[in-house]
C-alpha cells in the first residue's frame, strides 16, 4: 500500500518521481471512474491528464487534516468530469446498454462502498443511513451522476432524491463531526 499523502506532499516539493507513482498507482482506476462518469474515453483520458496536472499544480494546497489524499485526488477529476459535462463535450449514450449501464452502476456503487475500509468513520457513518439514502449519494459522489440521473435510475420521484440526498449529507456531517 503506497502513502498517498506522502506522495502528494512530495508532487508539493516537485518531486516527479512521486507524481509518476501516483499515475502508476491510481490512473487506471481514476479512468475507469472516469469513463464511467463521461461514456467517452477520449473525454475520460483528457480528465485523467488534466486531473493529474491540477494535482502536480496545486498539490500545495493538500491538507490532511481535512481529508485522506486518495478524496482529494478523485474530488479533482471528479470535478473535473463534472465540467466536461456541464461543457457538453459528451455524446448521449445511444442504444440497449441501459440495463447493462444500470447493473454496472451498482456493482461500482457497492464495489466502492466495500473498499472503504471496515473501521472507517465514513464506512460507519454511511452505514448508518437507509440504503435509499446511501445509494443515491453514492451514485452522485462516486457516478457523478446528477439528481435526475440518479432519480430514473432507481425509479424515485425526483424530489425524493433530492431530499435524500440532502437529509443523507446532513446525517453524514453530524456522524462525521
Amino acid at each position: 500500500m503506497i502513502d498517498h499523502s506522502a506522495l502528494v506532499a512530495a508532487c508539493a516539493a516537485g518531486d516527479r518521481a512521486a507524481l509518476k507513482t501516483l499515475m502508476d498507482h491510481e490512473g487506471k482506476r481514476m479512468l475507469g471512474v472516469a469513463l464511467r462518469m463521461l461514456r467517452r474515453r477520449d473525454l475520460a483520458e483528457d480528465a485523467v491528464q488534466e486531473s493529474f496536472v491540477a494535482l502536480w499544480r496545486n498539490a500545495g494546497q493538500f491538507d490532511p487534516a481535512r481529508g485522506s489524499a486518495t478524496g482529494w485526488i478523485y474530488t479533482i477529476l471528479r470535478n473535473r468530469c463534472l465540467t466536461l459535462l456541464r461543457q457538453g463535450e459528451r455524446d448521449t449514450p445511444h442504444g440497449d446498454m441501459e440495463a447493462f449501464d444500470e447493473a454496472a452502476d451498482e456493482s461500482v456503487l457497492e464495489n466502492a462502498y466495500h473498499r472503504l475500509d471496515a473501521n472507517s468513520d465514513l464506512r460507519r457513518c454511511l452505514s448508518a443511513l437507509e440504503p435509499s439514502k446511501r445509494m443515491a449519494i453514492l451514485a452522485s459522489y462516486v457516478l457523478g451522476y446528477s439528481h435526475g440521473e440518479i432519480s430514473g435510475r432507481m425509479k424515485a420521484p425526483l424530489g425524493s432524491v433530492k431530499a435524500w440526498v440532502r437529509r443523507g449529507l446532513t446525517q453524514l456531517r453530524e456522524c462525521l463531526s
